[in-house]
């Protein structure tokens, strides 16, 4: 069971100047686990407030949990991390949703009905969350490089109970089946989602990539001027040449780290989102080369992050009245599970307030020798906009997620995600990766094209105006819900 001390209680989930957890693996390499916790999440809780009732709710966990309050009433500048990481309970004015760091003990206290007179709505524990990126297939070598052996630990004896192995020791095993389930697919006969050498040289990226020819950037006359889009992501290379003399705003949402991105992710899906369109090396590879810029550092220099990042992000970008927040990030979830309530709120709200939220929906899945992985935590909400990835030849990638679990968990629309060049860290200065985490960022530069086109649609308005522009595809809306995104 977890310390009954508060402080002990958080002190356990603090990472070192590396990244680390209680001596444990970096963020990279493996969530932490709290004592007590349940593998994946953080220990702490999520707690949905009436909105109505935020007040209430507060004082409520305030009396029952007898820690520090935070609220992030108003607040449009910066926010400090370390003020949020010090605190029992953390309060998105924005959202309706506090995060409660206290020991299970205290928890159980609280009630969670719908009765008018009961402020909260529901809680749940908080997990941890990843920047979503797949194997990249390098289009430069004839033959793909031999496999890198990865050998899993022996596996525990049967007797052992699942609760009782050590997170890392899954997360790890898991990566070894998936490296040597994604090599065997590689090597497969007509494996679906890879993409030939012939078809990959039939591509003229000299002067524009193919992401954004297929989705007719190129063509639009819209920029993304006067249009805020926020990307929660791994920060942002602040110093990159190609982003000189744009408007900028940055946070960081990660305890003891800048917004300096240490990782490269974030700079990516910043870059085909707002990159611009004359980079200082072709191909142009960005959307909405007008648009405001809005880098919220929710995701560590390791990969990794938790709810609490994402929601302070999610309300920074709500209160600086962004009309489109991009998520390439999340965390894996099984057939059959439902999606997160507090999550659903959280999306519902945004909409309410004029803000789309735009989520990849993961790369769990090794098509075609396995069904599909269900769309991911918290793309699967069906408040959040989940985008699928494409290949070249618009066939849905190997990697990509599917809608197969009912009530929610849906694919919406789909977009360009495999070997996708944009911006990265200097001194690289660019990069070809791929995932839906590379399919989201075009959904989102594309809505900030038509929210300028479209200066009164904003929230579901938008939603249902990109899904309604889309091209159909010959594919299952189970993997590209409405089909490929198209700019105005």
């Amino acid at each position: 069971m977890p310390s009954e001390r508060p402080s002990d209680h958080r002190r356990a989930r603090r990472p070192d100047e590396r990244g680390r957890y209680n001596g444990g693996a970096g963020l990279g390499g493996g969530a932490p686990v709290a004592d007590g916790a349940i593998p994946g999440t953080t220990g702490r809780y999520l707690v949905l407030l009436r909105e109505d009732a935020i007040d209430d709710g507060v004082k409520l966990l305030a009396g029952v949990t007898e820690a520090q309050v935070v609220s992030l009433a108003a607040e449009e500048g910066t926010v400090e991390p370390e003020r949020l990481e010090g605190a029992g309970v953390v309060v998105f004015d924005k959202l309706g949703v506090a995060v409660v760091d206290t020991p299970p003990e205290r928890m159980q206290a609280l009630s969670v009905t719908e009765a008018a007179d009961n402020p909260i709505l529901a809680i749940e524990p908080e997990r941890y969350v990843y920047a979503l990126t797949a194997e990249a297939i390098d289009e430069t070598v004839a033959a793909p490089p031999a496999p890198v052996p990865v050998v899993p630990a022996p596996i525990p004896a049967m007797d052992t109970p699942i609760a009782r192995l050590p997170v890392e020791y899954l997360l790890g095993y898991r990566a070894a089946v998936d490296h040597l389930v994604t090599q065997l697919l590689k090597g497969a006969d007509g494996a679906a989602g890879l993409v030939s050498e012939a078809v990959l040289a039939a591509i003229d990226e000299s002067a524009i990539t193919w992401g954004l020819q297929v989705t007719k950037v190129p063509a639009s006359r819209f920029t993304g001027r006067g249009i805020r889009v926020a990307v929660l992501d791994t920060g942002f290379d602040v110093g990159h040449p190609d982003f000189m003399g744009r408007h900028v705003v940055t946070n960081s949402f990660v305890a003891g780290q800048s917004v300096q991105d240490g990782h490269g992710h974030g700079t990516h899906c910043i870059g085909t989102a707002c990159g611009p369109k004359q980079p200082g090396r072709l191909p142009r590879y960005g959307i909405a080369y007008e648009a405001d810029i809005y880098a919220g550092k929710v995701l560590s220099n390791q990969g990794s992050g938790t709810d609490q990042g994402i929601l302070a992000g999610i309300n920074w970008a709500i209160t600086n009245r962004c009309a489109v927040i991009s998520m390439s990030l999340g965390a894996p979830v099984q057939p059959g599970q439902a999606y997160s309530r507090v999550f659903e709120a959280v999306g519902r709200r945004a909409l309410a307030a004029g803000t789309l939220i735009v989520a990849a929906a993961g790369n769990d899945s090794h098509r075609p020798t396995l069904p599909p992985a269900p769309v991911g935590h918290p793309a699967n909400c069906p408040s959040f906009l989940a985008v699928g990835a494409l290949d070249p030849q618009l066939q849905v990638t190997f990697f990509s997620n599917g809608g197969i679990n009912p009530d929610g968990g849906q694919v919406d629309i789909a977009a360009p995600g495999l070997n996708v060049r944009s911006s990265w860290p200097r001194p690289q200065l660019y990069n070809t990766i791929s995932g839906t985490s590379m399919a989201t960022p075009h959904v989102a530069g594309i809505a900030a094209l038509l929210a300028e086109a479209n200066p009164g649609v904003r929230g579901a308005a938008l939603w249902s105006l990109l899904t309604r522009t889309a091209r159909r595809l010959p594919l299952s809306a189970r993997d590209v819900g409405a089909g490929l995104v198209q700019a105005p």
